[in-house]
């Protein structure tokens, strides 16, 4: 935890405790005479975590009243304006499950989003690529079978979100209301005492400056009674306040892309009912998951090795396609042998390609599952893209007037979908946490408020993050051995217990 000035302990610090806890200072910028602009909550990072905090806090009575700002670097214009035709998506796509949308729908912000580019599933097919065990999520045993099944989750692209989320907030009016976009946070540092205004020394105090700019100008200083940091693995605040993370790298990347799908070879029943797909691969480092668009579209997520993924993003559309297709239908052992295939020398436009030969003649020797996904047969230009996994979680997410939400926080293997989630339970917390001492005259930014919010959210994050590390690491045991009969026992195990699998669904959904 930072250090902070003797004049800012309270009274119920012990006498001990503020002679030995602050001998040295620590500053991180330089000092300026200029008085900062006073607020009562700043957040650094303008992703779906920091906007959805802001847009919480001007949605509720209590809170809408407080003077608060968000600091982003990127362009935030440029978010705004954001616009695809309806056969284009971003390859950015999140899986929300229905107590964040039901949040966003509490906010005000899900009105704003475009809904026609959101894809609601009601079942997810989930397999062993080894064993073949398999299980079902869906609610199908909570519902009649003359009920449409409900939500497991819907999809929608990160930038849908940001833009919906931007446009609640521009429809809450500009009063007490500060976005600083295209901006960067140069220092943060503990604010000192004003001669003739407040006493700031326990208060962080932020120096802004352009992001691109080539002008020598003075930055803008901002002092926050609660500061949130919202900005990511790397997070400025975190280190401001001087909280630790622990974690690793998985040494594993994720393989994105947006793909077009085939009809598939029977209607679905219910008629409308999605599907997403997910089959481990333990041979090639990970699982591969395919999760449904609108317009017969949908968006890959395959976590596999760095190499892997070096050579897919290399691979031509067609060859890329059928390595796709390969991955939801073959055996390891075939797809061990297509992932080190020599990749032509020219791009396979006016031919065959080889992979998708090779994937032909190996599929009428492949009994084929009922449960495998449509087949793909496009990808879109230019989505095709990669980004390493790791795990992170911080020692706490509060300090003396800081609070951490989203990957500022924790960051967890994709495997369950449940990244953005963990991060808008973390804000939902967080505004509700500064909405009770708003109404209860308590400050915002004191340790002992922000209690509640760690206090709901840390060892919530821990487990289910635990739970994917774990997942991540027993589904990378290849092979027929015991740890391979274990998780497939597990699988039909629990396929076959339906209170044992809704248990389950109803924690994955918050």
């Amino acid at each position: 935890m930072r250090p902070i000035t003797r004049s800012a302990l309270r009274p119920y610090v012990c006498p001990s405790c503020r002679s030995s806890s602050f001998s040295g200072r620590r500053r991180f910028g330089s000092k300026s005479d200029q008085a900062p602009d006073v607020y009562d909550v700043v957040c650094v990072g303008g992703g779906p975590a920091g906007l959805g905090l802001l847009a919480a806090l001007r949605a509720s009575p209590v809170t809408s009243k407080l003077r608060v700002a968000l600091v982003e670097t990127q362009d935030l214009q440029k978010a705004r304006a954001w616009n695809l035709d309806a056969q284009h998506f971003s390859n950015r796509v999140s899986s929300l499950t229905p107590s964040s949308v039901s949040f966003l729908q509490k906010i005000g912000a899900w009105e704003h989003l475009d809904t026609d580019r959101a894809q609601q599933y009601q079942e997810m097919q989930v397999w062993d690529g080894e064993t073949g065990s398999r299980i079902t999520f869906d609610w199908s045993t909570e519902t009649s079978p003359f009920e449409d099944l409900p939500t497991v989750a819907t999809m929608t692209e990160n930038t849908n979100l940001v833009r919906g989320l931007l446009s609640r907030i521009a429809a809450s009016g500009d009063e007490n209301l500060s976005i600083f976009s295209n901006t960067t946070v140069s220092s943060i540092e503990n604010g000192t005492s004003q001669p003739d205004g407040p006493d700031l020394s326990a208060w962080p105090v932020l120096s802004l400056a352009p992001t691109n700019s080539s002008q020598s100008q003075s930055p803008t200083r901002i002092a926050a009674r609660l500061l949130v940091g919202a900005d990511g693995i790397n997070s400025p605040v975190r280190r401001f306040a001087d909280i630790a993370t622990e974690g690793w790298d998985y040494n594993r990347h994720g393989v994105v892309a947006t793909l077009s799908l085939a009809d598939p070879d029977s209607p679905s029943f219910p008629i409308g009912t999605r599907t997403a797909y997910q089959r481990f691969l333990p041979v090639l480092g990970g699982p591969i998951a395919l999760l449904p668009l609108p317009n017969n579209h949908a968006t890959l997520v395959w976590s596999t090795t760095v190499e892997n993924a070096a050579y897919l993003k290399s691979l031509s559309p067609k060859a890329f396609i059928a390595m796709v297709n390969a991955a939801f239908r073959l055996s390891s052992a075939d797809l061990k042998y297509m992932m080190r295939m020599e990749r032509p020398a020219t791009p396979a436009s006016d031919y065959e390609d080889s992979h998708e030969s090779e994937l032909t003649w190996r599929l009428q020797h492949t009994p084929q599952a009922a449960h495998v996904p449509p087949m793909v047969n496009g990808v879109q230009e230019g989505s095709v893209a990669s980004f390493p996994l790791r795990f992170r979680h911080a020692s706490t997410y509060i300090s003396p007037r800081v609070a951490l939400v989203g990957d500022a926080a924790h960051v967890i293997h994709p495997l369950a979908g449940q990244g953005l989630n963990l991060g808008i339970g973390d804000v939902a917390s967080l505004s509700k946490t500064i909405e009770y001492a708003v109404t209860h005259g308590m400050d915002v930014g004191d340790i002992l408020t922000l209690e509640r919010y760690t206090a709901e959210r840390w060892a919530v994050n821990a487990k289910i993050g635990g739970v994917c590390d774990m997942l991540h690491k027993i589904y990378n045991v290849p092979g027929q051995g015991p740890v391979a009969w274990g998780r497939s026992l597990g699988l039909e195990v629990i396929d076959r217990l339906p209170f044992v699998k809704g248990f389950l669904m109803k924690n994955a959904e918050g």
